[in-house]
């Protein structure tokens, strides 16, 4: 197969979906690789390195002109629409239940779309987890510096220091996000809450951090009942493929501190604070009510080469499987696959995104039948 590897456009976008060392296996296994000029240079990974591993430096136009399966992180913006042929295979995170117009462009371009979040298998969401890690992490570091005075924030010290309180960190959702975040507050010495809506799952974290945090049951009240003392909260919630919950909303903002903040991991997927919208790295945090806000879109991007290995060791396996099989023989062969088959053929494949938009749903197996 001919595989083409973009360089990413979106802001202070720098990770790359194909390292040179990926480039290698794919060349190993008998397919042909195009890389964009440029794509890897700002991680370290020059033009030179992806031709010692056999891969074509080439233009964008050419790359995805010439180029069965595209492999990129993000979701394809609007710039880059016009670059995609019909049965095209794209493989990449999509988070397309909140994105209705990349959504009708694949459909319409009858694309082959495998999203990276929604592939599954029975132990979690492989693909995912190493960027929702570093997300986590991210978050509370991110949140550390823009409570500061200097960002409009209420001037709070995470740790605290001898003598003084500790800040309050409410994180919304205990899986990988959440676990992380977690792990980084506590390790600064934040008081940190945890709330989920599975008790296993908050047993399970009791234990491993050996009850120094404290867990909650999620729901309503609870969240209300932490707001007014909360000085950071972390939105870590996820329904794999589908639109996130509302767990904050506009008239709760009332209830909180002025200069306290919510930091929106879950904005890829629509955002579980009310009033959160997409940001940047450049400019990556807004105030409503005194409430600072950050929702940037691609936090993982602003540690790319460790984001790019991380993602692409993940990848590695499944568009290799993709790459020799055809993603039809792939996903029917795969059952982790089939769960990352979006769109195929002018078909809705996932569920989550065919009820964000009202869209007739096809079942994977069907589609692909």
């Amino acid at each position: 197969m001919i595989i083409g590897c973009p360089k990413e456009v979106k802001v202070q976008e720098y990770r790359v979906g194909l390292t040179p060392a990926n480039v290698q296996s794919y060349v190993e296994n008998g397919h042909k690789v195009y890389i964009e000029t440029g794509a890897g240079i700002e991680i370290g990974f020059s033009d030179e390195a992806y031709q010692r591993a056999g891969a074509e430096i080439t233009d964008k136009a050419t790359l995805f002109a010439k180029s069965e399966m595209i492999i990129k992180v993000k979701e394809p913006i609007e710039s880059e629409y016009n670059y995609f042929r019909e049965n095209q295979i794209l493989y990449t995170y999509l988070h397309l239940a909140a994105d209705n117009p990349l959504t009708e462009m694949l459909l319409s371009r009858k694309i082959q779309a495998v999203a990276y979040e929604t592939i599954k298998t029975p132990t979690g969401l492989p693909c995912l987890a190493p960027m929702s890690a570093i997300a986590g992490r991210l978050a509370t570091l991110e949140s550390a510096k823009f409570i500061q005075k200097t960002f409009g924030g209420a001037g709070v010290l995470l740790s605290g220091t001898a003598g003084t309180p500790k800040a309050k960190v409410v994180i919304l959702g205990g899986g990988v996000v959440g676990l992380n975040a977690a792990q980084i507050a506590m390790g600064i010495g934040a008081d940190v809450t945890i709330l989920d809506i599975n008790a296993e799952r908050l047993a399970y974290i009791d234990q491993i951090f050996g009850m120094q945090i404290k867990t909650l049951t999620s729901s309503r009240g609870n969240i209300l009942n932490l707001l007014p003392e909360a000085d950071v909260v972390i939105g870590a919630v996820l329904i794999p493929g589908a639109k996130a919950p509302h767990l904050v909303r506009r008239e709760d903002l009332k209830l909180m501190k002025k200069g306290a903040i919510l930091v929106d991991v879950a904005i890829d997927q629509g955002g579980c604070f009310e009033t959160s919208t997409p940001t940047t790295h450049n400019d990556p945090i807004f105030e409503i009510d005194g409430v600072i806000h950050y929702c940037v879109a691609n936090m993982p991007g602003c540690v790319a080469r460790t984001s790019t290995l991380g993602l692409t060791d993940s990848t590695l396996q499944y568009g290799l499987k993709i790459a020799a099989l055809g993603v039809k023989q792939a996903c029917l062969s795969d059952p982790a696959l089939l769960q990352g088959l979006n769109t195929y053929n002018g078909k809705c494949t996932f569920k989550g995104v065919s009820d964000a938009f009202g869209l007739p749903y096809t079942e994977a197996k069907v589609a692909l039948a």
